[in-house]
């Protein structure tokens, strides 16, 4: 129940008594730990979350993809390896940055920290993992739409190769066409993986954040 429903809840219930501040206090308090323990429960699944995209990525770096190159004759651009390597480390980075920065928070919070600054604390932290966290995404969607790109190439090169064929000589309706349909291969993988990751976050801190934001604003209209 927010605090302006409370309010009017109270009123029907015991007009002609006034709103008591320390229970409404004791009620956000008790609002921020259940939000705080679905938050710390949500470290625990990104942890497995995270283990579990490092396991797909190592999968894909070192068994799938050079076996499909190998097919190919091709091999992965070093500048391209280093920034596949670069967007992931970043992405594990940030994580394993935020989960220390919050437990940090935690326990100085519930040694001398009273609930508002509890509260101010972690959505600053959380806010900052949000802000890392996007920053993240994009280097990786970056570097995953620069990867299937080149690939693309690579692959249209090799093709032209075995059928001794150049550039020049292909149809511009055809091109076209090719182009079109790896734009749409791109928007449909790339973009689905930036929307899961992205809705993901939101699922596991996202929503919670916005809590503890809207709990320390009627905390501090109690204040007032």
């Amino acid at each position: 129940m927010e605090l302006t429903d409370l309010k009017k809840t109270w009123g029907k219930m015991a007009s002609n008594r006034e709103l008591d501040e320390d229970q409404l206090k004791e009620m956000l308090s008790k609002r921020t730990k259940n939000v705080i323990e679905r938050i710390e429960r949500n470290i625990k699944i990104g942890s497995v979350a995270l283990f579990a995209l490092f396991l797909i990525i190592a999968f894909d770096d070192y068994i799938l993809s050079p076996e499909i190159l190998g097919e190919m004759n091709a091999t992965v651009p070093d500048w391209l390896a280093f920034l596949g390597a670069f967007s992931n480390t970043l992405l594990f980075t940030t994580f394993i940055y935020f989960v220390f920065k919050y437990y940090r928070v935690k326990r100085k919070c519930d040694v001398v920290c009273d609930l508002k600054d509890t509260l101010r604390k972690t959505v600053e932290t959380l806010s900052l993992y949000q802000r890392l966290f996007y920053i993240a995404l994009g280097s990786l969607t970056i570097t995953m739409a620069v990867g299937f790109i080149a690939g693309l190439f690579q692959e249209s090169v090799t093709e032209l190769g075995v059928h001794d064929i150049s550039f020049a000589e292909i149809q511009k309706d055809q091109l076209f066409f090719e182009i079109i349909i790896g734009l749409v291969f791109l928007v449909v993988i790339v973009g689905g993986i930036f929307v899961f990751l992205r809705w993901g976050f939101h699922r596991l801190y996202g929503n919670y954040c916005r809590k503890l934001k809207q709990t320390l604003k009627e905390l501090n209209e109690i204040d007032e």
